[in-house]
Order: structure tokens, then C-alpha cells, then sequence
């Protein structure tokens, strides 16, 4: 599908341009966003009449966006979530989440804003675009963390989902060989303990065959 572009759109072109588009992307976000109109005949007359009011407003909206952007790029901000102990989060975080988190910085955005392509499952440091504008996009570091004590480590660059230190490695290595040790050892003593209990409950068995077959044998 050809559509004429009434903003600047990433990969596509600037407003005014002519582009051809696949026709689901032109139904599903072009068309119902207002981003651009079929090319017909009466929509090109259309967006000739259109050009003057649509630059105007795109340079009110990029003045506004270019403020909200002096508040927020390179800001950092931390979510607080439970997470297994390899930083699985229980749950997610997601666009909706962030924008709520920069709007409580006094910086209104939509969620549609927060480039993301997939919420965030895992505990970590995560750089986040935000698109204020089609010609105005910056990024903040979003920092998801089971505590504020965690959140800064993380921010220091540790790997947090490191479950044990080299020497608590070691002292766990040690551990196992002992147990294994003592174990093997367990094992034998019992073994040996266990030999004249079997052979003891062994000895009857012979008799009690022999009694039954005498007693066969008078039968």
C-alpha cells in the first residue's frame, strides 16, 4: 500500500514523503495513529491543504518533547522486584512500569514511548529508549533489583546473580569431599556390623527346611 507520510517516521521517510508500506503496518499503526493517509488523489489535494497546520503542530510538539527530554535523558531509575536467586524475576517489568516510574520524575509519557520490545524478566542494568518525538528520542537506564542495597551494586557493575565467592566455593568443596569420606566409611562399618546379624539370621533357615521336608518325608 502507497501512503503519504504526516510526520517523520523512522525507516520511512519525512512528512510529505510517499511511501510504500506492507498493508498490514499500514491498517494496524500507519492509519490509526495518524501517521499517514492512503495515497490517493484526494488525499495528496488533502495533506496540500493539511502541510502548513501539520508543520506547526509538529514544531509545538517537538518544542514540548525536546523539555520532557532535558528532564529525563540519562536519567537512571530502579524498580524493586522479587526474583529467584539467578535473578529471575517473579513477574515482569514492562513499559507501562517505566513510563509510570518517569512520570513520577514530573516527566508525562505514554507507554507507546518506551521503545521496549519485550518486558524486562530479569534482574539487571537495562538502557531504555524513549521516543518523545519522531525527531527527539533519548535513553535512561532503568535498574531492576530485588533491594535498593542490590540496585546499587548492580549499578557498580557487580553480577549479583553470583550465588557464591571463590572461597565460599572452596569451603563447600571441602565439605562434600569429608561428607563423601565420612560417608564411604559409614558404609563399610555398617557392612561389617550388619555380616553376623545376616549370618545369624542366616543359620535357622536350613533347619526350618529340613523340618519341613521331614515332615513331608512322614506324610
Amino acid at each position: 500500500m502507497e501512503v503519504i507520510l504526516l510526520e517523520r517516521v523512522g525507516k520511512l521517510g519525512q512528512m510529505g514523503d510517499v511511501v510504500r508500506v506492507k498493508d498490514g503496518f499500514a491498517r494496524n499503526f500507519l492509519l490509526p495513529n495518524n501517521k499517514a493517509l492512503r495515497a490517493t488523489a484526494d488525499n495528496k489535494k488533502r495533506f496540500e491543504g493539511m502541510k502548513a497546520e501539520l508543520e506547526t503542530r509538529n514544531l509545538e510538539a517537538k518544542g514540548e518533547a525536546g523539555k520532557v527530554a532535558a528532564k529525563v535523558d540519562g536519567k537512571s531509575f530502579v524498580v524493586l522486584r522479587q526474583a529467584s536467586e539467578t535473578g529471575q524475576l517473579f513477574g515482569s517489568v514492562t513499559s507501562r512500569d517505566i513510563a509510570r516510574l518517569i512520570a513520577e520524575e514530573g516527566a508525562d509519557i505514554a507507554k507507546g514511548q518506551v521503545a521496549i520490545n519485550a518486558p524486562i524478566k530479569m534482574i539487571g542494568q537495562y538502557k531504555v529508549p524513549i521516543a518523545l518525538h519522531p525527531e527527539i528520542e533519548v535513553a535512561v537506564t532503568v535498574i531492576v533489583a530485588r533491594s535498593a542495597d542490590e540496585a546499587e551494586r548492580i549499578k557498580r557493575g557487580e553480577d549479583v546473580t553470583v550465588r557464591r565467592t571463590d572461597e565460599e566455593e572452596a569451603r563447600a568443596e571441602a565439605a562434600a569431599t569429608a561428607e563423601t569420606f565420612f560417608e564411604e566409611g559409614s558404609e563399610d562399618e555398617e557392612a561389617e556390623a550388619a555380616a553376623p546379624e545376616a549370618e545369624a539370621d542366616a543359620e535357622p533357615a536350613p533347619k526350618k527346611a529340613k523340618g519341613k521336608k521331614k515332615a513331608a518325608d512322614e506324610e
